[in-house]
């Protein structure tokens, strides 16, 4: 199934976030997340503004978010 809309790196933050995870560090142009009830943590590139489909859905496996569901 082909992605119809690319996620910019302003875009997947905000996802995040308003599912509560907290932004905790930097690291270059890498930004680091961390969930608020289990360990872990999603790196997100920024600023992009289009993320390779590749690097998205590793972000949504580590986010523990389902890919066919996409937001």
């Amino acid at each position: 199934m082909a992605m119809t809309k690319a996620l910019s790196s302003r875009e997947l933050i905000r996802m995040l976030e308003a599912e509560g995870w907290t932004y905790r560090k930097s690291t270059g142009d890498h930004r680091h997340y961390v969930p608020p009830d289990k360990p872990g943590k999603v790196t997100v590139t920024h600023p992009v503004d289009t993320i390779p489909i590749g690097t998205l859905r590793s972000i949504y496996r580590q986010a523990g978010w389902d890919w066919g569901q996409r937001r």
